[in-house]
C-alpha cells in the first residue's frame, strides 16, 4: 500500500471487520495508533511461562507444553469433554473444550503453543474453559516456527475478541507494508543532533525492533529510543506552555516596607522554619517580575503551606493589589477563612472599628451564603476594600469582579477542573499571579512531568511544636480484640481531654442506600464511595458508625456526624463546635481529608481504611498530632494479613515520609496519564516512559526541549516534532495544558 503514514485509518491497512474489533475494544483506530500499542511482555522460546501465578478471574495469555489430552464422553447424553493439561514445567493448567473433539487433531502432547482466556477453577484446578490458541509445533515445518524459532513471542495488552497474536498478526501487516514502502510515512520527531548525543536509533527501527525484537538487546535499544520520543515530545509541550506564560505582561508585586506582611510577621508567635523562609523568598522573587509566576507549592502534611501562601497574598495586597484562595469544599473554605482571620487579628479588620492601621479585608465567598451577605462580599471585592477573599467555585461565578486581582492561590489543584482555575485567573485585567498548594507530597520526576509548566517549591520540614504520629493496622477480623482495645484508647484520649476522629469510606443516609436512587455528587462530598462493585460488603458508612458507636463501645460521649450532603450551616456548625472542644467525637467521610486544623485532636480511627489511597491515608492521619499531644491513627481493615490491601497499609503504618508513600501510590496506581486523564478522559499517554523510574530521561529531555525551544519557539524547523506534539496533544490535551 503506497502513502501509509501514521494518520492512516486501520480500515485501510487490515480491513473492516479487524479494524472494528481493534477499535472497539482496544481503541486502536490508526496506524500510528497500533505501532504505539506495545507489547506488554515477552515470551520466550524455551522459558515457558509459569503457571503457578495465575489468578481466579484473570485474562491470561500463556506459552505452555500440551502434557496431556484426554476425550471423556458424557454420561448417559450425547456430546463430550475435551480435556488439555498443558505445563510448564512446574505448574499445570487444564483446558477445557465441550463438544469439540475434533480439536485432538491440533492439541498433541509435546506441541507447544500460546493459550488465552479466563482463569477459572473447577474441583480445586484451574482451567481456561474453550481458551483461544496457537500452536507453535517444533516438529511442524511451517513459516509460523520459523517466525518464532529463536525469536521473542510478543505478548500484547488484548481483549476477549482481539487476542495476542491477532494484535500481532496486525502489527506485522503494518510493519512489512512500510518498510516496503521505506517507511516514508513515518516522521523523526527526535532532532538528528539529539539522537546522535544521546546514542539513540532511528523511529522506524525502534518500532520494527519493539516488536519483533532478535534479542533483549533489540528490545532494549528500541525501548530506550520510544523512552526518549515520549520525554521529549511532552517536555517540548511544557517548554512551549513555559515560554508562552514568560512572553505574557503581568503587573510585579514587589514587598513593600513598613505593610501588612512587616505587621503580620512580627505577631507571628512562633519562627518561621527555614524552609518557610526560604520558599517564601522563591515566592517573593517571582512576584516581583513583570510576567506571571506559575509556582508549585508542595510539601507534608502540616508543613505550613497556609502561612507561606498567606505572606505571599499580603505581599500582593501590600503592592496594591488582591489576593483570592480557592478551596474545594465549602468546610475548608470556612476553615481557611477562620484560620487566616485568628492568624492576622487586626490586620483582618480593614476599615471596620478596631481595624488596624495597615488592615485589610479578609472576605469569604460561598455558594450558600444568604443573599445580603454575598452582596456585601461582592461589593467588597469589586471596589477593592477586601484585600484577600477566600472561596470555593462560588467566585468563579461572572458576577464576581475584583478592582485588582493579584494572584490566585489555589488550595488543592487536583479537585478542580481546568475550566475553573482559567475563568479565575480570567478575572485580572492582565494575566494574575499563580500558586498551586498541594498536600500530596510529589516526586520530583513527577512534579516535572505533571506540573511541567510550573516552577516548584517543597515545604519538607515540619515546624516546631508538631508531635509525632504513631499509625497501627488493626485486623478486624483476623483479632477483633484489636478492634475492641482501638475504642478504648479513643476513650483514653478523650478522657485527658483530647478528640478524635472516626472516618468511614461512605455516608450512609437513606437517599445513598436505596440503590434505586441516583444523586449528582455534590462538590465538597468527593469520597462517597458508595457499595464498589466487588463481592464484599458495602463500605462502612458514617450514619450507621456513628449509631454503632454512640450505643456501643463510644456510649456516653458527644459524637457528631460531618458529610458532604449536610446543610452548609449544619457543616459549620458542627466544624466549630468541634474546634471549640464540645465535641468529643467526630464521624466524617474524607470531607476532613485537608485544611481541618484542630491541635487538640489526638485520636483517629480509620475504618475500612483499605478502601482508601496510600496518599488519602497519609492525608487523613496529618489531621492529628497538630498539637503538643502525639497523635494516634488506627487502620483498620478486614483483609488477611498476605493481600495486596494490607501490605499498602502496612506501607503507610511504616513511614511518615509522605514522599515515599506518594511513590508506593504511583507505582500501584501504574503512575496513570501525566496529561490529566482525570480533566479530560483521554487515555494515557506514557507507553515505556516511568516518570517514577526514568529520572534522568526526564531531567535530560527538558533541558534539551528548553534549549530548542528557545531557539525554535513555534517548531518551524522541526515539522515532524510538530506533527509528533499534534499527536500527543489532541484537542482535550492542548486545551489541559493551555489552561492548567
Amino acid at each position: 500500500m503506497a502513502d501509509l503514514t501514521l494518520d492512516t485509518p486501520l480500515t485501510a491497512v487490515v480491513g473492516d471487520r479487524t479494524a472494528k474489533v481493534l477499535a472497539d475494544s482496544l481503541k486502536l483506530r490508526t496506524v500510528g495508533d497500533l505501532l504505539h500499542h506495545y507489547p506488554r511482555r515477552y515470551a520466550e522460546r524455551g522459558q515457558l511461562t509459569s503457571l503457578d501465578d495465575l489468578e481466579i478471574d484473570e485474562h491470561v495469555t500463556v506459552l505452555a507444553r500440551i502434557e496431556k489430552v484426554t476425550l471423556i464422553p458424557f454420561k448417559g447424553r450425547k456430546g463430550d469433554r475435551l480435556e488439555v493439561v498443558v505445563t510448564d514445567g512446574r505448574g499445570r493448567l487444564s483446558l477445557v473444550f465441550f463438544n469439540q473433539g475434533w480439536r485432538q487433531k491440533d492439541l498433541r502432547p509435546g506441541a507447544q503453543g500460546l493459550f488465552a482466556g479466563k482463569v477459572g477453577q473447577f474441583n480445586r484446578t484451574r482451567q481456561l474453559v474453550s481458551p483461544d490458541y496457537q500452536l507453535m509445533d517444533e516438529e511442524a515445518d511451517t513459516s509460523a516456527a520459523a517466525e518464532f524459532a529463536g525469536r521473542l513471542i510478543p505478548v500484547y495488552p488484548a481483549s476477549a475478541k482481539a487476542q495476542t497474536w491477532t494484535v500481532g498478526l496486525c502489527v506485522r501487516t503494518v510493519l512489512d507494508t512500510l518498510a516496503d514502502d521505506g517507511w516514508q510515512g513515518v516522521g523523526e520527531p527526535l532532532p538528528a543532533e539529539l539522537r546522535e548525543k544521546h546514542g539513540l536509533i532511528p523511529l522506524p527501527e525502534a518500532l520494527e525492533l519493539i516488536h519483533r525484537p532478535r534479542s533483549h538487546a533489540d528490545r532494549e535499544r528500541a525501548q530506550s529510543r520510544l523512552r526518549w520520543d515520549e520525554a521529549f515530545v511532552l517536555q517540548v509541550a511544557l517548554a512551549q506552555r513555559r515560554a508562552a506564560d514568560s512572553a505574557l505582561p503581568a503587573v510585579p508585586r514587589p514587598e513593600r516596607a513598613g505593610g501588612l506582611l512587616e505587621a503580620f510577621d512580627a505577631r507571628l508567635p512562633f519562627t518561621l522554619t527555614d524552609g518557610q523562609r526560604q520558599v517564601s523568598a522563591e515566592i517573593f522573587a517571582d512576584l516581583a517580575t513583570s510576567h506571571p509566576m506559575h509556582r508549585l507549592l508542595q510539601g507534608e502534611v502540616g508543613s505550613g503551606k497556609t502561612l507561606v501562601a498567606l505572606r505571599a497574598m499580603l505581599t500582593v495586597v501590600d503592592a496594591g493589589g488582591q489576593a483570592v484562595l480557592l478551596a474545594p469544599t465549602e468546610v475548608l473554605a470556612q476553615q481557611h477563612h477562620r484560620s487566616i482571620v485568628e492568624m492576622m487579628g487586626d490586620l483582618a479588620e480593614g476599615g471596620m472599628l478596631g481595624g488596624a492601621d495597615a488592615a485589610t479585608k479578609v472576605v469569604l465567598l460561598t455558594g450558600s451564603m444568604g443573599t445580603p451577605a454575598r452582596r456585601q462580599t461582592l461589593l467588597d471585592m469589586a471596589c477593592g476594600d477586601a484585600g484577600i477573599a477566600i472561596g470555593t467555585h462560588a467566585l468563579i461565578e461572572d458576577k464576581v469582579q475584583f478592582q485588582d486581582l493579584g494572584l490566585v492561590v489555589v488550595d488543592e489543584q487536583h479537585r478542580f477542573g481546568v475550566e475553573q482555575r482559567d475563568a479565575l485567573r480570567a478575572k485580572g485585567e492582565q494575566p494574575p499571579h499563580l500558586l498551586v498548594m498541594t498536600a500530596t507530597p510529589i516526586p520530583r520526576t513527577v512534579a516535572m512531568t505533571v506540573f511541567g509548566d510550573l516552577e516548584t517549591s517543597v515545604l519538607d520540614q515540619l515546624p516546631a511544636g508538631r508531635s509525632p504520629i504513631s499509625t497501627h493496622v488493626v485486623p478486624a477480623l483476623e483479632k477483633p480484640n484489636f478492634l475492641a482495645r482501638a475504642w478504648e484508647r479513643v476513650r483514653e484520649e478523650v478522657g485527658k481531654g483530647h478528640q478524635a476522629y472516626v472516618v468511614c469510606p461512605r455516608i450512609g443516609d437513606e437517599e445513598q442506600s436505596d440503590p434505586k436512587k441516583k444523586r449528582k455528587a455534590m462538590p465538597d462530598d468527593p469520597e462517597d464511595l458508595g457499595a464498589g462493585s466487588d463481592d464484599r460488603r458495602p463500605p462502612l458508612a458514617v450514619v450507621e458508625t456513628a449509631e454503632m458507636l454512640a450505643k456501643g463501645p463510644l456510649a456516653g460521649l458527644r459524637i457528631e456526624i460531618l458529610h458532604g450532603r449536610l446543610q452548609p450551616d449544619a457543616k459549620d456548625d458542627v466544624m466549630r463546635r468541634f474546634a471549640a472542644g464540645r465535641v468529643d467525637v467526630l464521624v466524617a467521610t474524607t470531607v476532613i481529608e485537608v485544611g481541618v486544623n484542630v491541635p487538640n485532636s489526638t485520636a483517629m480511627v480509620i475504618m475500612d481504611a483499605d478502601r482508601f489511597g496510600v496518599s488519602q491515608l497519609h492525608q487523613l492521619r496529618g489531621r492529628v498530632g497538630r498539637g503538643s499531644a502525639p497523635g494516634l491513627c488506627l487502620l483498620v481493615s478486614d483483609m488477611p494479613g498476605a493481600s495486596p490491601a494490607r501490605a499498602r497499609l502496612d506501607a503507610v503504618a511504616g513511614t511518615l515520609d509522605g514522599f515515599e508513600l506518594s511513590r508506593i501510590d504511583l507505582e500501584q496506581r501504574r503512575e496513570g496519564d501525566v496529561l490529566g486523564q482525570a480533566q479530560s478522559g483521554v487515555k494515557s499517554s506514557l507507553k515505556v516512559l516511568s516518570v517514577l523510574e526514568d529520572e534522568e530521561v526526564i531531567t535530560t529531555a527538558r533541558a534539551e526541549a528548553a534549549a530548542l525551544v528557545a531557539v525554535d519557539p513555534r517548531l518551524e524547523d522541526h515539522p515532524d516534532l510538530r506533527a509528533a506534539l499534534a499527536g500527543l496533544l489532541d484537542e482535550d490535551r492542548a486545551e489541559y495544558l493551555e489552561k492548567g
